[in-house]
């Protein structure tokens, strides 16, 4: 097999190419021929180191759709050939105080996919089955259905976060995820705000041509005050700039798992009930909703496709804000 791997040998961190004797899945494991895999912001922060790095080397990769091409011992719904998903949250222990109260997205124990155990920036990844994602829809491209499996999830658990009632929404960062959740918030029936890095007019008529009421940079404000904001750029600043284009009770989501620090503001910001929250990983009951929601209401996905080998490139390309849509490798 091939992979791509990060290793603490490796300065400046960069990803190398690796050949590989093929895994073997263990106990309810699954090995997959990967099809496609996305690359994620998160997946940028573990290679710029900043992130832990609680084991190396490790082969990034948490959007991973592959082909079930062995079984290892125990039960499992999958059967060989079956299409599946593999999102970030790839272990979670099931015992502790959260996972007993349906929040295993804040798991004391967890192991997360291409942090804890290798991922899918590679030809082939084992996966344990319980935290594989069915894969359904009719969509035959994988590098279409890649993204949903976090810039999609993570966007779902966001907009879910904003609250039912938020009907003006401000996305910041418009990149994989903004572009998936516009068009979620647009088919519930909500307005779109877009927020870009100033003078990027490309992406912000990309926003437009998604559907979103205005698009603008970070630093401009709204016509109008917004019920609440997503924030996907990892920019700490960020937060008390939304805080003042949002109402009176109004909310700011802060979706990513990594954001510079966030500078003192005034208290007046939060006065009047406005409110800072955060979405942390993502549970299986998220994705299930999600791809259910997916394939009644079909996304536009917009995939720049690279080839395994040029992982480094697609995360440059990351890095410098020059994807419109989501970056993804095809082995």
């Amino acid at each position: 097999m091939r992979a791509m791997v990060l290793s603490a040998a490796l300065l400046p961190l960069e990803l190398e190419l690796e050949r590989r004797k093929i895994p073997e899945p263990g106990p309810g494991d699954l090995r997959l021929h990967v099809l496609a895999c996305a690359v994620c912001r998160t997946d940028l922060h573990i290679v710029d180191g900043e992130l832990p790095l609680p084991v190396l080397p490790i082969v990034p990769g948490h959007e991973i759709v592959g082909m079930v091409e062995a079984i290892g011992p125990g039960r499992t719904e999958y059967r060989l050939g079956d299409r599946v998903g593999v999102p970030w949250l790839g272990h979670s222990c099931g015992c502790c105080a959260f996972c007993e109260d349906g929040h295993e997205n804040l798991c004391d124990a967890p192991r997360f996919t291409g942090y804890h155990r290798d991922g899918g920036f590679a030809s082939h990844v084992i996966a344990e089955a319980a935290f594989c994602l069915p894969l359904a829809m009719p969509e035959a491209d994988a590098s279409r259905i890649a993204p949903l499996l976090c810039a999609g999830l993570i966007g779902w658990r966001s907009l879910k976060a904003a609250g039912e009632g938020a009907r003006r929404l401000g996305l910041y960062g418009f990149g994989a995820a903004a572009h998936l959740v516009a068009q979620a918030a647009l088919a519930q029936g909500r307005e779109v705000y877009a927020f870009t890095r100033t003078g990027d007019h490309a992406a912000q008529a990309f926003a437009r041509g998604l559907g979103a009421t205005w698009a603008g940079g970070s630093d401009e404000r709204p016509p109008v005050l917004l019920d609440a904001a997503i924030l996907f750029a990892p920019v700490g600043k960020l937060v008390p700039t939304a805080l003042r284009v949002v109402r009176k009770g109004g909310r700011v989501v802060c979706g990513g798992i990594h954001m510079s620090d966030i500078p003192a503001f005034p208290y007046r910001l939060l006065w009047e009930e406005r409110s800072v929250v955060w979405v942390a990983n993502l549970t299986r009951a998220d994705a299930t909703e999600f791809l259910e929601f997916a394939q009644s209401h079909p996304l536009q996905v917009h995939a720049v496709t690279y080839p395994l080998t040029q992982a480094n490139e697609a995360l440059a390309d990351l890095r410098a804000g020059r994807i419109e849509g989501a970056a993804v490798l095809v082995p």
